[in-house]
């Protein structure tokens, strides 16, 4: 129960230590700077250290992993942490060229950032945990523990289901919308984590797995790179029926107006409107025979 409580403690520390940063940036830092750099930074630490928080079994995983979903959503000003979701934002044209690769670079620097955190964590020693991350970390197995065809598979669902759920409730509450997402990434979690890991998250799989043994880079890339990329994009333009940044026309769904056209119908005895207009142009005519004067 110690260590249980020191993991509970060191989770929560990070989220203060990520919120007050969020805060201060917020006040003094332009909101676009802000929300593309500082926010996305603090965002993705949180995100890398909230899976190491635990290590006491998939319960208390998804507990935290939950809670990390509760307090991101709550907190972290739609910011995403997430490369996957800053390109459909770009592809939906709510974000510049330049703003989304600054928000990819960023997603990067903050998990390498958050894992140097947590190395030094683990370094403490406070629970055997740690002492067995310790000893794993020179050596570390990967995540991917079925076939690449069938992780690519599995990570591109998860992808889908998140980003179609993501945009479904975009617009709700975010009461709802964030205890949403929240029970959607656990549940994901909690389904696909045997097979890959469930990360759907390209920037949080490489700081994980892709420097652990197991696998080459080329699969690596193939499963947590271009499963969820492909989610993406199946989900956006399912929902949608197109991509604004690369289509103008829907491409799946027809666009029908709201307004109806009557249609009129003949009326029996009536002649057409256009027979009436030359019949009345003929009885203007002057007549060809002239009566006697």
């Amino acid at each position: 129960m110690g260590g249980l409580n020191v993991s509970f403690a060191f989770f929560f520390c990070v989220v203060a230590i990520c919120e007050a940063g969020r805060q201060v940036s917020k006040r003094l830092l332009p909101h676009g700077v802000y929300r593309s750099l500082v926010g996305e930074l603090a965002s993705s630490m949180l995100m890398e250290i909230g899976p190491w928080g635990g290590g006491f079994g998939p319960d208390v995983i998804l507990t935290l992993l939950f809670l990390l979903f509760l307090v991101h959503g709550a907190t972290f000003d739609e910011v995403s942490a997430n490369p996957t979701v800053s390109l459909q934002e770009f592809l939906v044209m709510e974000s510049s060229f330049v703003a989304t690769i600054a928000k990819l670079l960023v997603q990067f620097v903050g998990m390498e950032a958050a894992e140097i955190l947590t190395m030094h964590y683990w370094a403490w020693e406070l629970t055997d945990f740690h002492l067995i991350q310790n000893l794993m970390a020179l050596d570390c197995s990967s995540s991917l523990h079925t076939s690449v065809y069938q992780g690519v598979f599995v990570e591109g669902i998860c992808s889908f289901f998140f980003h179609l759920v993501g945009l479904r409730f975009q617009h709700s509450h975010p009461v709802y919308r964030v205890s949403i997402m929240a029970v959607t990434v656990t549940g994901l979690a909690y389904t696909a984590g045997p097979f890959t890991g469930a990360f759907f998250n390209p920037t949080l799989a490489y700081t994980v797995t892709f420097r652990c043994s197991g696998n080459v880079l080329q699969e690596y890339v193939q499963v947590y790179w271009l499963g969820p990329l492909t989610g993406m994009l199946t989900a956006l333009l399912l929902y949608q029926g197109t991509i604004p940044r690369l289509f103008q026309k829907n491409l799946l769904y027809t666009q029908k107006s709201k307004y109806r056209t009557p249609k009129g119908k003949a009326v029996p005895g009536l002649k057409p409107r256009q027979g009436m207009l030359e019949k009345g142009s003929h009885s203007c005519e002057p007549s060809s025979k002239e009566g006697p004067v």
